[in-house]
Formats: C-alpha cells, structure tokens, sequence
C-alpha cells in the first residue's frame, strides 16, 4: 500500500499544475471533507456501477476525498466538468474560489491531461463491473475433475460477491425527508393482482394459454411471485402496470430484500434495465451479458457460468421496461441458443428456456403490445398502484413527526381529486414532497389547492427544488429541450455530447436526472436519464409552452389521443405516455402565472397558446372516439380545469359508451366521473374484458349521470365486489347494474347484498357467468321486495340445486312483483312486474271507467314458470303443486326436459284446473308413455278452459293450451277497450298510426268468438303409435271433452280397419270443426268409408285425401279457416252472423290427390257421393287420367245433381280428351262452364238447381287443337243451345284450321265472344275473316294483331247487328294484299268502322285502298295508325284524302298520335255541305294556317272545328280568325290548350261575335283576362243556342264569375258548365248561386277547385236546378253546414247521376239521403275526414241509391266499424260495381267482413283496400279468399265504365 503522502502527491501535483496553484486544490479538497456524504452521493451519481466499499475505506477523511476525485477524474472531461459545475450550484463555497473553478475546470479547454496516480487509483476489476476490461472468454472448455471443488468455491465467492456488492449498492438510499427525488425513503408495496395467463398478444389465433395457479383477481403477494407451487407452471412473469405504479422501484426493491436474505430461494439475482441495454448495438453471450455488464468473477468465469447453468432453478433474472425496447425480436431465429444475439434475443431465450434452462424470468413492462418473445405459457400480473390505506402508509412514513403526518392526510382527505391521484405512487411521492414544503405556513386547503392537477404537482415541485425566490428559467427549458428531443427520437439516455454540463449540473443538483453507466464489449460510457419517464413528458411539455421557437400550429399537433388497444395495438408503446396530458394542464389559468415567469412573456402570450390547447382538445371531443381516446381525453380535459371544455366534452359522449379490451384503473375512472359531473343526459356504461383495478368503482361514487352499469370480467373479483358495493347507493340515477362473467364468491356477493336494498331504482341487475352457489343465488333473491322497479334479475350461468330451485320458485310465487321465473340450462331470470308508478297511473285510468273491482282486476298477478331440464322428479312436482296452489294466476307453466315419467305429468295434468293457468302447460320430454298420455287426457277432457292438448310420443312433446275463464275474458275485454280508447285520444302516436282501432259503442261491440262461444278445444295426439284397438277407449276418453271441435290423430298407426271404426265412432264425439287422420297408412278403402261420413257427419264439409303424401283432413265450414290459422285473427263467422248477414247453404267439398283413378275407382266414388247432400264441390288428381276413366267421370255426373264444381288438376289427359268435355254441354245441360288447360288442368262449373239456365262458356287452350279437331269441336259445340263464349287460344290451328272454324262458325251458336289467340296465323287468316264478315251477321266487333301480342278476336251478338267494327293491328301489308283487302272491305256493307294500326301500310297502298274502296250506300270510318302519319304533312295527307270514291266529311290529323281519321260517306256527291275538320297538336305556321283558311273558306257550311294543344304564330292566328268569319253554320268550337297568348286570346274570341248557331265551345286553359272575357260575354250573348260552356283552368275570378252570372240566364238551352279552377271565391261563388236556377235546363254543373265556401252552397241548395244530373265541387272549401244544405237539397232530385264533393273537410256533416235518389251512379268523397260516427247514415243513404255503381271513400277515417255498415249493405247494392277504401283504418277484421258481405251475392268488381293497417300476411290470405279485395298500389281493375 502507497502512503498517504504519496497518494496525495499523485493527485494534487497535476491538479495544481492546471490550476496554477497548489492552494486552490488544497481549497477543493478541504471544502469537500466537510461534507463527506453529499461527495459520496455525487459520485454514485456519476460513477452509478462503481462500489463505493473496501477501497475507500480509509480514516482519514481528507485521503477519502482524495480517492473519491481521482475516480471522478479517471472518467474523462465531461464527467470533471459536470462535477464541478454541481460543486459551484449546489455548495455554499466562497466567491473567490467559485470563480476560479469555473474558469479553469468548467469549460473544455481547461481539462488537464490523463494523471498517472497509480494502480490502485485504476478501477477495480472485481468490484466495478462498469470500469472493467471486456470479459475475453467465457468459453465451455473442460476441466479436470481435481479443479472441481476449487471451481465451486469459485462460484461461491461470486455469489457472495453478487449479493455484497447488492447490499452496498442499496445500503444507504434513505436520506431524510425532503431530499431530492433521485432518493426515493420509503417503500410501500403497490396492489399487484394476477390475470390470466395469455399468449404474446400479436400471437396466431389458437396459441395455448398458460395456467397460473393463482386464480384471477386474487391479490398477489411480494413472496407469491415466486412461489413454489408455480413449479410446474411457467416461470416468466410479466409485471404490468401504467406508467408511475413503481414498477422500476419494485425491481430495485425485489433486488435489495434479496440481498439483505429475505427472497433466500434464489442463489443469484441479475437486474437489467432494457433502456440501458438498448444502447448495445453489438451482439453479447449470455456470460456476456451476465459478467461484462453486470458483475465479474474474480476468476474462473467459466466454472461460475457452469454452476448456474446447473442450478439455474435458484437463479432470478429481473428486465426492467420491456416496454422501451427499440429493436424488434426476430420471428424466427435460424443461430443455435448459444450464440452472440441481441439483448433482447438473449432475453428471448431466457424466456423460452433455450438458455439457463429451469432459470426465473421477471420483465417489467407499461400496458400494450409485448414482444412476441414471450412464451404463450407466461404469467402475468398487474401493477394498481396505492388504495386508501396504502396512501395513508406512505404519508405517515413519508413525514417523520405526528403533527406533519396529520396535517397531510388532513389535506389529502379533504381533496378527493387529489386523493384519487396518489393512487398512482409516483405521484404520491410528488405530492408528498410538494406538501412537505407547502404545509409549514399555510392554512388548511391552502396547499392541497395548490395541487389541484397532475400537472400543477409536478410545477410546485419544480418550485419546491428551486432555489427560493429564484426560477431558474434558462435551467429549465434546457431540460425541457432535452426532454422533447428525446422523445421525438425516442431517447431516454443522454450521453455527454446530448446535454450541456449546466444542465446537467442543474438537472442533478435538483434531483431531477440520474446516472449511470452504459458498457458493451470493449467499452463504457456514464449515461444520464431523468428520474422517472413522466418526468421527461412534463419537461417535454414545459418546452412546448414556454419556448418562443415553438409556435401554435406545432403545440397542437402534439395534443393527440392515442389508443392503449392491449390485443390490437400493431406497434410498440412508445415514450409519449402522458405528454398530452401535461400539454393540457398547463393549459390552466392556474399555471399562467408560472408559465409568464418561465418564458419571460406576459401572460397574453401564454394565453394563446393555453387556447390552442384547449381547443385543440375541443376538436377532438367532437370525434367518434374508441374507449381508451375516451379516457384519455378525460384526464386531458379534466387537467384544464375548463368547465366549458369539460361540459362540452360530456354532452359530445355517446348514449352507449364501450370500454372493451384495455385496462383501466382508479385514476381513469376518476377522471371519467370528473367530466360526466358535467353531463346532463344519462350514459350507459359498459366495461368488458377491461383489467380493472379492484377499488376502480370507488372512482363512480356519486356520479348521478349513470343510468346503466355492466362490468363483464374474469379479473373483478370479492374486492371489486366490495368496492361496487360502496359506490352503488350513491349513483341515483342508475337503472340497470350487470356484473358478468366475474369471479365473485359468498364474500363478495355479501357486500352487494348490503347494498342492493339502499337501490330502489334499478329497473335490471344482471350477474350472470359468476358461478354463483346456492346460497349466494338465495341471499340475491331475497332483496328482490326491497327493489320496487326492478323488471329483470339474471341470474345466469349459476350452480344451483333441485332444492335450491324449489327454494326460487317459492320466491316467484310469494314475491308480489316477481311475473315470470325462467330456469333453463343455464338460464337463471326473475322477470317482474312493472314499476310502481305506472300501476298507479293505470290504476287512476280505471277509476274514471270502473269499480273497485274493476282496481282489483287490473292488479291482479299472473305469474310465469319456466322449469326446463331441472332434473325435477315426482316427488319435485308435488312440492311444487303445494307452492303454486297458493300463489298467484299462472300464465305459463313449462316443465319440458325433466324426469316426471307418467304420474309426474298426470299429477300436473289433474292439478292444472287449481292452478289456473292462463295460457299453457308444457310437459314435454318427460318419459311419457301411451298409458300415460291416456291418463293426461282422461283428466284433461273435461276441463272448461283447455283449448289445446298436443301429445306426440315420438316428438316427446306434451303441451296443454289454455283460454281464459269467463270472467277473465270480459276483464280482458274491458282492458282492450280502455287500451283502445286511449289509442284513439292520442293520434300522435305511432300505434295509432299504424292501426287505429274504434271503441265500438253499444250494439256494434265487436266480439270474438272466445268471448261468445265456449272454448273450442284442440286434441292433437299425434305420432303416438295409436292403432285401431285404441280407439274405443280413446272415443270413450274423448266423449267426456267439453265442446271439442279439433281433434288430430296424425302419424299413427290406424291404417283403414282403424279409419272405418272411427268412422263409426265420429257421431259421438259432437259436431267438429276439424278432424286431422293424415300419416296412418291409409288406402283409398279408407276414402270411400270416410266418404260416407258425409251423409252421416252434419258438420262434414270438407274431406281433403292425399294418397303419396298421406294427407287426410276432414274440415266443417272454414271460409275463415285460412285467416284464423294464422294466428293473427280469431274465427269471424259469429261475428258475421251477430252484424246480420244470412245463413248461406254452405258448400261441401271433396278433393282427392296424387291417388289412381281407376274407371272402377271412379264408378265406386261417384255411387259414394251421390248420396251427399247440399252443394258439392270435387276436385282430382293425379298423374294421368286415361279416356276410359274421363268417360266413365263424365257419365256420372249427370247423376249428382247437388255437384257444383268439377275439378281435375295436375295430371296427363289425352289429346281426344277436349272433344270429350266438349260434349258435357249436351251430356248434362247443367254444365255452365268447361276450362281446359294444356291438358293438365280441367274444371267444370255447374248451375244449381234454382238457377236460371243460361250461356255457357267453353275455354280449351292451350291442347294441341289443329285442323282435324275443328270439324268434330264445332260438331259437338253446335248442341249447346247458348255458347256465350268459346276460347281456342294458344293452339295449333294455324291459317288452315282458322279456315276451317270460320268457316263452320255459322253451326257454332256464339252469343259472345271468340278467342283465337296465339294460333300460329298469317295475313291469310286476316283476309279470310274480312271476306267472311258478309256470310256472318252476328259478327259485332273483330279485332287482330299479328305483332307480339298475337291476339285474334271476334265479338258476336244474339241478333244480327247492323253495325260491326273490324281493328286489325300490324298485319304487315303488303302491295299485293291490298286489293285483296278492299275486295273484301267492299263487301262488308254493315262495316261501319276501319282501324288500321301499325300495319305497314304506306301512303300508296292507302291510295290505292281509299281508291278501291266502293260501297252502294253508307259511313264509314276510317283511322289510319302509322309512324310516316305525323311526317308527311298536312297537304300531302288531303291530297291523299281527296282520292277517296267516297264523300270526305271528316277529316282528323293528330301528329303526336300519328293519326289519320277520315269519315267516307257513300255514294259520292259533289259540294258536301256538312264538314268537320280537326287539327291536333299541330304547330300552324303562316302556310298551314293559310291552308286551314282555305279550307274553311271552302266549307261555308263547316259544322265542327277542333284545333287543341296547337302552337299558333301571330300570322298563322291571323288567318285562322279571317277563315273563322266565313264559317257561320259552326255549331262545336274546341281552341282548349292553345298557347296563344292574351292578345291572341282576345283576338280570336272576338271572332266568335256573330256565331249565333254554336252549340258547343270549349275555352279551357286559355289565358282569358279582363278585356279577353268582355269580348267572349260580348259574343256570349248572341248563342242563344248554347249548350256545353268549359271555361276551366282560366282564373277568371269573382270578376269574370259576375259578368258570366249576368249572361248566364240569356242562354235558355245551356245544358253544361264547367268553370273550374278559375280563382273564383265567395263573391262570385254566390252571384253564380242566384243566376243558376235561372238556366232551367242545365244538366252538368262543375265548380270544382274554387274557394266558394258554404255561402255559394247555401245559395246553390236554395236553387238547385230541376235537371240537375252532375255536380262536381271538388276542393271547394265546403264544410259540414254547406254540405249538409246541398244533401237536403239533392235529397230526392230524380236525374242526378254524379256527386263530387272531395277534398272538402265534412267532419260531422256529410250529406245523406232520407229519399234516396234513384239514378245516382257514382259518388267522390275522398279526403272529407268522415270517421266511424259519421259514415252510419252516409252507409244507410247508399241503400236509397239503387243505380250506385262507384263509391269512393279514399282518405277518410274510417275503421272497422264503418266496414262493418259496408258489409251490411253491399248485398242490397245490386249495381255497386266498384268501391274505394284506400287510406283508412280498417284492420284485416274489417276486411274480412266485407270480403263477408261480398259473398253474400254482391255484384262488385272490386273493393281497393291499398294502404290500410292490415299485416301483409293477412293480406295475401284475405285477398286469396276473395280476389275482388284489392290491396295493391296500383288499382288492377279497369275503371268502370257509365252504364253498364
């Protein structure tokens, strides 16, 4: 050893050659002995790796600092020049010396050179691994056996060396209170909790999770991390926890108890920090890694790394931050495990156990995305922080005396904001150290509001470490630049040419910067970092702030929310964690002032950048955020202290917020209450598969904005429970709380227990998936009385017993709330009944319409139980029976799925009569056998309320149906009617939309047939192996039911022996409704004896056998039978016997199928039916029906003289088989019509006897038909007395066979039409029918097209008929057919009319036909259709005109129509004095016009002008008013919808002035204004002839209204106005009423679209005149006074004929008839608001009406009981043809009724339903009923046409 003196000359002699003078030295060197701990604690800053022990344990103190500088020196120049800058900041030392350090050894160029201070002033190689020479060799080579116990004991002293060097390291890290952070004094466990074991989470799908033994949600002790039961688990732990739990701490913790012995399983600990390792960029062994960078043997390295490969059990290797790994892992590594890799890749290994196999692995890491280098079996366990009594531990250790400790938690307690903070350690410490300084001199409160964010922490802490009274700006935002470079390059560790030395100085001196050495192979270099990595964010963001170089546009974009996804995250974490959040607290006003003071700016300028902050956070409010943005932006919003920003942000949440997959603790939810305080609507919140810190609900105490909470987590267990407990009574708002998926126990369900009752809001608790046990589920259960409004418990997924189950029913039958209790597999649900509130409000409903009783009635509870698959037993059931005998109405009863057996069911069966079930019993897949199902339905048979048993053994189904009783079917009546009444007072509602319903008054109740009849049983014993020998004992079993009406024995095993015994036995068994023997192996044996059962069976009306599919069904009458199977409508038929309508015979029906119709078959079935009494109708089928069968059917029929319908569908008959039915006519003369189809399909109609014989009506289409049949059809035709209607379409006749029929048509004798369609014809045939029409004089009407439509028809009369009309459409003429076709056009002398449309017929060839064209004497009318008709022009055409032989005395071209009309008139005279001329949409220039003047020149005595829709130039107008004056015999003048103009209005109405004969003038849609309308009253006053005056469409107003009423009554033979829509109102309206009468022949009077109003009404009512047959007031703005003056004065006139008063508001004023008036034909009162109470006498004046043809009533209001009063009268309307309901509130009740009306006889064509509220469904099924209900969009009826 060195003496002292020469230890201390080898460092002061360089020393002070630098300095200039040995004094100065000597002054450094005694200043520092005087504070011998502060120059220890800097050099362990500086010199972190380096021990501090045996070499520098010298006693004389003065020769320690001498050592401790020369290690300091050895490190190189910026080491020396950040020590001394700490020396000058942080030590009272003398000016004079301060300044000559700085100078000399403060700046780089004053650095002396390398000392050589001796050996022992070198590093130690053995105890400071940082200073080391890199390990050369750590090689596996082989050693001799006699080395062996020297190599152990080498190892030995490595581990003692390890745990040595561990306990100095940590020895003396407990500085007093108040110290720098850098020192942190005491250390308090955080909550750590496992989770499940999980896979990396960018793992494949499928990867095989791991199985921690440590339950989810059990709290972790420090020791249980590594417990020895996790043996055979994994042995790599993951330790997640956000940024500031400790995690770094912890690691530093677990270190130091093992080396003061505590964790003593473990031989050897290793600490990695991974922020350190990534600054390694070359590749490392593990001896590497565990000797060069840690701690080195003393020697023998290989031995030492050989005994922990050995004993790798007893070896811990902790890495801190696997989080902050730069370089990614490889997916795949190709090298062999012990080759140099990366840090990571080592760490890899570790993990998957391919190095130091057996060995225990702890990574630290924050929440997110881990490296997929972890094994899929590892375990991991979360990080929570501080909970209550953990922060009161650290606050009272933290402050060393009483008063101190009390006075904090006094703080602390006091601010929930800040105590919800110091959950996260981190920042408790801040706290705490803020608090140690602010609390001596403060009042209470004061400090704590100091404190009030995050962010204000950790700036009163900045000023805390501050010199007093001093910001040292320039300091900090050095920091703070070094900080925001670092994250922007993610960078944690700053090296010497990173961070200026007075920054440094300055970062350590307060405690705010750490140190430490970064060493790789060959190298090492001390490194810096800030203490914590929030630390370098809040100094990040103070930059952002304060920074002048940083403007606004850069400060937002660092206001982001990123996502914290922990299994969808695609990237690493990275170093922004809570950098936003600092950005916005310092955004508060509250960090102004210190902001100002920072950036040496006023506060202004800092308050635009506040600004920026906030409402760059604004913006982000107003996104659709996911869960983790959300919280995010919580706490950066909460840290403003905004109350705006914050009441934004909550309104801008979502109703519905998930929160799904991320891990959420204390704080956040803090935060998230923090914003909701500032919410006015209610949140759902829904947490799943979120990590949750057990006390998180703590967080949601008091928040009033929660409506529903559900938690749904495999981590949440007992302490969350209890926590949840705490929280539930303060949220006043919540209605629905789910804890799923949990792992809850008896302790944990206790608290909640506690607290459900101090709840009497909740609506829904759901705690489904917890494995609850029985006496949990039983202690949940008994606070259902203390819940008033709940309405659901789940209960879900428990584990209960049978006993515990009987347990629960009891609850549900005792508990007066509880409606339904659902037990399924794993369904566990209590349903209940409705809150309160809303009982009392119905109840108050009642008390306006009713009784006690009535109260009574309405609370009465009915209950529902669902006991499926519970296991329950005989005995079960009896304990159950006793339970619900005393318990309440059952609803529904269902124990399908237990183990009841025969006398389990029968025992519910006899007890369902005392248990008053309502609607269904369900005993199915119980083990039921045939004996058994016997017992049931002996007990059931005579039950009053059954309305269905179904039993099917092989389905194992048992069900019984029931219906209400009597008394509870009129509570159940009356509470329909207050529902509907309370639908129709309030129309606003959508029900009331959709399907308004009437509350019927007095006699017109409508009731259903539940409520009139007794209940129609329904016996379904089906697929239960029943077979004859059953019968009897079934029948006798059955005879006891009361009332049975549908009894189905399907799927058994009857076959015809059990059918004919039950045919037998049927008279016994009551009048059914409908009896169901499909499935029983029947033959047609069995038909014919089911056949007899017609004559024996009066209810039998229909029989339904299907032979392949085994379908037999026997029905009575079900016209309604469709609807009601549906389910959707009861039964109608006594509600349409109760509203009157006549019994009709009903018609019974046989339909046969898929069966083999044999002739011997045929002839047995025939002799059957003829005994069958009333109407019958039958219908075959099958595959094919020879002509021997057909004849041997058709022979028959004459001898059922009840048949009336004939049906033979989907079978293969001959092609003789039309000549066959063909001679049914005269075979039997009650044959009214044959319809033959394709040879499929053939039905026959037959009169009945009481009806008149009339026309029959033969269709054969579509059968092949061709020449050789016409001779023999019209041969067998011919012996029909009166063939109304024959149709051959679609056949083979061809041109030769058309010939051959038209030739025979004369035996044929046709009354009406023939249909020739689709016959394969040519021109040929055309010809032939023109040359035919002489020889035929019945011929009335002919009609061909040869295009795609190929129709041919010929129309025929009873007599001849003089006048006949032939319509040929593109026949394609050609040249050579045309005189062919005039040839025989010549000869049809009674032809009165030609149409030629389309046929290809050029302007030559009509030459040439109007040429050849001759007959002796007549009209004819000729109409030319093509495309060249509207391009040749109008000169060309009369030229093409004037070749006629015959008189031209019409002639009409339209343009658009393409049409050429020219009327002949023969013989041929010369100077015709009768001439019409009329020109359509025709544009007249100046030359036409001139033509057009010509014309009319010509013809002085024209008669007739039509010029419309024509556009008229100003020269053309000319010439047509010059060729007007010329025209003085013209009796109809049409100009409607010319474009002319006012003045050319004006100047063509003045030539009317003289045109005395005119009878008839139409001036619609012309502009006529004042000096317009002078002119044509002017000219008015000369027609003394008039007749017919349309004005319409002019707007003439009450001005030209007056001075047409002062014409009006100078017109004696006015028969027809028309003046609508011409502005006139009440003014004019009432001068037209006065005139009126005066025209005492006016027939057609239209006023409609005119504002008259009741006046011009009552005015018209006292003067209607006498032949009134037309009155339109349309829109007239008429209401129920003026409509109902008009119905008493309309009321008897004798020639109206048509009404139109729609689109008037006649609410309670609709006009109706006491006369009647005989010749109405059509009423318009669409849209005039009529209901229900209004339509009674409208329905009854329709009666007086017997000519009424169409009724439209579209648009109104009326509902079923309207329909019901149509349905009455629609039989009595003998003429009605056509009915308008459209847009109305009839249901598909009133639709059926008057689809019932309809069938009793009504003529009608069609009613138009469209747009009423009737189900789709129901609309097909009523429309297939009865076609003539019409329900579509677009109306698929023709109109009807006036007097037919």
């Amino acid at each position: 050893m060195m003496n002292q003196e020469a230890r201390a000359g080898l460092l002061t002699d360089p020393i002070s050659l630098q300095l200039g003078t040995e004094n100065l030295c000597r002054c450094l060197v005694r200043l520092l002995s005087k504070d011998p701990e502060w120059l220890s604690a800097k050099v362990k800053f500086f010199l972190p790796n380096m021990d501090l022990g045996s070499g520098d344990q010298s006693p004389d103190p003065t020769q320690r600092v001498i050592q401790q500088l020369s290690k300091l020196h050895t490190q190189g120049q910026s080491t020396w020049q950040e020590f001394i800058h700490c020396v000058c900041m942080e030590l009272d030392i003398p000016l004079d010396l301060e300044v000559p350090l700085l100078s000399i050894w403060g700046h780089g160029d004053g650095f002396p050179r390398q000392l050589d201070i001796g050996e022992e002033s070198q590093p130690d190689p053995q105890l400071h691994p940082g200073l080391k020479q890199p390990h050369q060799s750590c090689g596996s080579s082989p050693r001799p056996k006699q080395f062996k116990k020297q190599e152990q004991e080498l190892a030995k002293r490595y581990l003692q060396l390890l745990r040595t060097s561990a306990r100095q390291r940590y020895a003396d890290r407990t500085p007093r209170p108040g110290q720098p952070l850098a020192f942190p004094q005491v250390y308090i466990p955080p909550i750590l909790q496992w989770s499940r074991a999980s896979a990396p989470f960018d793992a494949q799908e499928g990867a095989v999770t791991g199985d921690p033994k440590a339950e989810d949600g059990t709290d972790v002790n420090i020791r249980n991390l590594f417990n020895t039961k996790a043996n055979r688990g994994p042995r790599v732990t993951v330790l997640l926890g956000k940024a500031g739990m400790g995690k770094t701490t912890l690691a530093h913790w677990l270190c130091q108890k093992w080396a003061d012995g505590q964790l003593d399983r473990f031989q050897a600990l290793f600490l990695f920090e991974f922020r350190q390792l990534n600054v390694i960029t070359g590749f490392l062994t593990l001896p590497q890694l565990l000797f060069d960078l840690y701690l080195r043997p003393e020697a023998g390295p290989e031995a030492v790394f050989e005994y922990l490969q050995e004993n790798a059990n007893g070896t811990l290797l902790i890495f801190d931050g696997l989080d902050e790994v730069f370089h990614p892992c490889p997916s795949k590594e190709t090298a062999g495990p012990e080759d140099p890799a990366s840090a990571l890749t080592l760490f890899s290994r570790l993990c998957r156990g391919t190095l130091l196999p057996g060995c225990w692995v702890m990574a630290t890491s924050r929440p997110g995305k881990l490296p997929a280098c972890l094994p899929t079996e590892v375990a991991t366990v979360h990080m929570w922080g501080f909970d209550g009594p953990r922060v009161e531990e650290y606050v009272s250790r933290f402050f060393s005396d009483q008063p101190s400790q009390e006075a904090a938690l006094a703080e602390l307690r006091a601010d929930r904001r800040l105590w919800s903070m110091c959950a996260l350690p981190a920042l408790c410490q801040v706290a705490c150290l803020c608090l140690y300084h602010l609390l001596p001199g403060s009042s209470p409160g004061q400090s704590a509001a100091l404190l009030a964010t995050m962010t204000q922490n950790y700036v009163q802490m900045v000023l805390t470490l501050s010199p007093p009274g001093f910001l040292p700006a320039e300091s900090l935002l050095g920091l703070g630049e070094v900080a925001l470079r670092g994250l922007e390059t993610g960078k944690v560790i700053f090296f010497a040419g990173d961070i200026p030395p007075p920054v440094m100085a300055f970062g350590a001196a307060l405690g705010l910067m750490t140190s430490c050495v970064c060493m790789g192979p060959g190298h090492q270099e001390t490194g810096y970092a800030f203490t914590h990595l929030s630390l370098q964010e809040f100094f990040a963001a103070l930059h952002l702030m304060a920074s002048p170089q940083v403007d606004k546009d850069t400060l937002s974009q660092h206001v982001t929310l990123t996502s914290r996804w922990v299994q969808r995250s695609k990237a690493r974490l990275g170093l922004i964690d809570h950098l936003p959040t600092f950005l916005a607290g310092l955004a508060s006003c509250a960090c102004r002032p210190f902001l100002s003071l920072l950036a040496q700016q006023d506060e202004a300028w800092v308050g635009t950048k506040q600004a920026a902050v906030v409402q760059a956070l604004r913006k982000l409010a107003t996104r659709r955020l996911t869960g983790p943005k959300v919280v995010e932006l919580c706490h950066c919003v909460g840290e403003t202290q905004v109350p705006e920003l914050a009441g934004f942000t909550a309104q801008s949440l979502p109703h519905q917020m998930p929160f799904h997959n991320f891990l959420l603790t204390y704080t956040d939810l803090a935060a998230l209450t923090n914003i909701l305080g500032h919410r006015d609507a209610p949140i759902h919140l829904d947490f799943e598969g979120c990590p949750l810190e057990p006390r998180c609900p703590e967080a949601l105490a008091g928040c009033g904005q929660v409506e529903n909470l559900s938690f749904k987590s495999r981590k949440c267990g007992d302490a969350f429970a209890e926590a949840l407990s705490r929280c539930l009574p303060t949220m006043g708002s919540l209605k629905k709380l789910g804890l799923a998926g949990s792992k809850i126990t008896a302790q944990g369900v206790s608290h909640l227990v506690q607290a459900l009752p101090l709840c009497p809001q909740l609506e829904e608790i759901s705690f489904r998936d917890n494995q609850l046990k029985d006496w949990e589920v039983l202690s949940i259960v008994e606070v259902l009385p203390c819940l008033p409004r709940l309405r659901k418990l789940d209960l879900s997924l428990s584990n209960v017993s049978v006993s515990t189950l009987l347990s629960l029913t009891n609850v549900a039958v005792t508990c007066p709330t509880v409606r339904m209790l659902q037990v399924r597999k794993a369904d566990l649900i209590f349903l209940l009944s409705p809150p309160t509130e809303t009982a009392t409000e119905l109840q108050g409903d009642l008390d306006l319409r009713g009784n006690a009783n009535q109260r009574k009635e309405a609370q009465r509870r009915s209950l529902a139980l669902r006991l499926q698959k519970c296991q329950l037993g005989v005995h079960d059931v009896e304990v159950l029976i006793a339970q619900l005998r005393e318990g309440p109405h059952l609803d529904e009863v269902d124990l399908s799925g237990n183990q009841l057996e025969d006398e389990g069911c029968q025992l519910m069966a006899e007890a369902a009569p005392q248990l008053h079930i309502a609607r269904k019993l369900d005993l199915s897949s119980n083990g039921l056998s045939l004996a058994g199902a016997c017992r049931v339905l002996s007990a059931v048979s005579t039950y009053r309320t059954l309305a269905e048993l179904h039993v099917s053994l092989l389905h194992k189904t048992v069900v019984l149906k029931f219906a209400p009783e009597p008394e509870e079917q009129e509570v159940i009546q009356k509470s329909t009617r207050l529902s509907d009444l309370s639908q129709v007072t309030q129309p606003g509602s959508r029900e009331a939309q959709l399907e308004p319903r009437a509350a019927f008054p007095g006699s017109l109740t409508f009731q259903m047939p539940s409520e009139l009849l007794p209940c129609a049983p329904r016996i379904r014993l089906t697929h239960c192996a029943l077979q004859a020998q059953h019968l009897e004992h079934l029948c006798k079993a059955l005879g006891g039911s009361c009332c049975l009406r549908h009894l189905d024995l399907s799927g058994n095993a009857l076959g015809d022996k059990g059918v004919a015994l039950l045919a037998q036995l049927l008279p016994g068994l009551g009048a059914l409704q409908s009896l169901n023997l499909s499935e029983n192996d029947l033959s047609l044996d069995a038909v014919f004896s089911l056949t007899q059962c017609f004559s024996t069976l009066p209810w039998l009306v229909h029989l339904d056998f299907s032979s392949e599919s085994q379908r037999v069904i026997l029905r009575g009458d079900g016209r309604d039978r469709d609807l009601s199977a549906a389910g959707s409508l009861p039964e109608f038929q006594a509600g349409a016997q109760f509203l009157g309508f006549g019994q009709r015979r009903s018609s019974r029906s046989f339909c046969l199928r898929e069966c083999q119709l044999e002739p011997l078959s045929l002839s047995r079935l025939c002799e059957t039916l003829e005994k069958c009494p009333g109407p019958l109708e039958v219908k075959l089928s099958c595959k094919v029906l020879s002509d021997q069968s057909l004849e041997t059917l058709l022979h028959h029929l004459p001898r059922l003289p009840e048949l009336s319908l004939l049906q033979l569908t989907q079978m293969e008959l001959s092609p003789r088989s039309p000549l066959l039915l063909a001679d049914i006519f005269s075979l039997c003369p009650r044959v009214q019509k044959v319809d033959l189809r394709s040879l499929h399909h053939a039905t026959l109609h037959f009169r009945s006897s009481e009806e008149q014989e009339g026309g029959c009506c033969g269709r054969f289409t579509g059968c092949g038909l061709n020449q050789e049949h016409v001779e023999p059809l019209c041969w067998l035709l011919s012996k029909c007395e009166d063939l109304s209607q024959l149709d051959l379409s679609a056949n083979l006749l061809g041109d030769a066979g058309l010939r051959c029929l038209l030739e025979c048509l004369p035996q044929v004798p046709i009354s009406g039409s023939l249909d020739l369609s689709h016959n394969g014809v040519s021109q040929e045939s055309v010809l032939y029918l023109v040359e035919t029409l002489p020889s035929c004089p019945r011929i009335r009407e002919a009609s061909v097209n040869l295009g795609s439509k190929q129709s041919f028809w010929v129309h025929f009369s009873r007599q001849e008929e003089a006048r006949k009309t032939l319509r040929l459409s593109e026949c394609s003429f050609g040249p050579q057919h045309v005189p062919r076709l005039a040839t025989g056009l010549s000869q049809a002398l009674r032809l009165t009319e030609l149409t030629l449309t389309q046929c290809f017929l050029g302007l030559e060839q009509l030459t040439i036909l109007l040429g050849l064209l001759k007959w002796p004497a007549g009209l004819l009318t000729l109409r030319v259709e093509e495309p060249w008709v509207g391009k040749a022009g109008v000169l060309t055409l009369l030229e093409v005109c004037a070749q006629a032989s015959g008189n031209v005395t019409e002639i009409s071209i339209s343009e658009t129509q393409q049409q050429l009309c020219i009327q002949l008139e023969f013989p041929h005279q010369e100077n015709p004095e009768a001439t019409t001329l009329r020109l359509a949409h025709r544009d007249l220039g100046a030359h036409h016009s001139l033509l057009a003047r010509q014309l009319m020149e010509t013809c002085a005595r024209l008669r007739q002008l039509r010029l419309t829709s024509s556009c008229v130039s100003s020269s053309a107008l000319a010439h047509l008013t010059s060729g007007l004056s010329h025209c003085h015999h013209l009796e109809e003048l049409d100009l409607s919808n010319n474009q002319l103009g006012e003045e050319g209005t004006k100047v063509l109405t003045g030539a009317l002035e003289g045109k005395c004969w005119l009878k008839r003038l139409d001036l619609s849609h012309l502009p006529l204004g004042g000096s317009t309308l002078a002119a044509l009253t002017r000219g008015l006053s000369h027609m003394t002839l008039l007749q017919s005056l349309r004005l319409s469409h002019n707007q003439i107003g009450d001005t030209g209204a007056q001075n047409l009423a002062a014409v009006l009554p100078g017109l004696p033979e006015l028969r027809k106005i028309d003046l609508s829509a011409n502005g006139i109102g009440p003014a004019g309206g009432a001068r037209l009423a006065e005139c009126l009468p005066l025209c005492r022949h006016l027939e057609e009077l239209m006023l409609g679209y005119n504002a008259l109003g009741d006046p011009t009404a009552l005015g018209l009512a006292r003067g209607l005149p006498r032949h009134l047959r037309v009155l339109h007031l349309t829109s007239s703005h008429l209401g129920p006074e003026g409509a109902l003056s008009l119905g008493q004065a309309l009321d008897g006139c004798p020639h109206i004929e048509e009404i139109s008063l729609a689109e008037n508001n006649l609410a309670g004023g609709v006009p109706h008839f006491h006369l009647g008036l005989p010749l109405l034909r059509q009423i318009d009162l669409v849209s005039c608001e009529i209901d229900n109470q209004t339509a009674k006498p409208l329905t009854a004046s329709f009666v007086l009406c017997p000519a009424l043809e169409e009724i439209m009533l579209s648009w109104n209001l009326l509902g079923d009981e309207a329909a019901a009063e149509l349905a009455r009268v629609l039989p009595q309307m003998g003429r009605l043809k056509r009915m308008d309901l459209e847009k109305n509130r009839i249901t598909a009740y009133g639709a059926w009724l008057l689809a019932e009306g309809l069938a009793q006889g009504s003529g009608i064509q069609v009613i138009r339903l469209w747009n009423n509220p009737i189900h789709p469904e129901m609309v097909e099924r009523l429309q297939s009923q009865e076609p003539r209900l019409d329900f579509a969009f677009f109306d698929n009826q023709p109109q009807v046409p006036h007097g037919t």
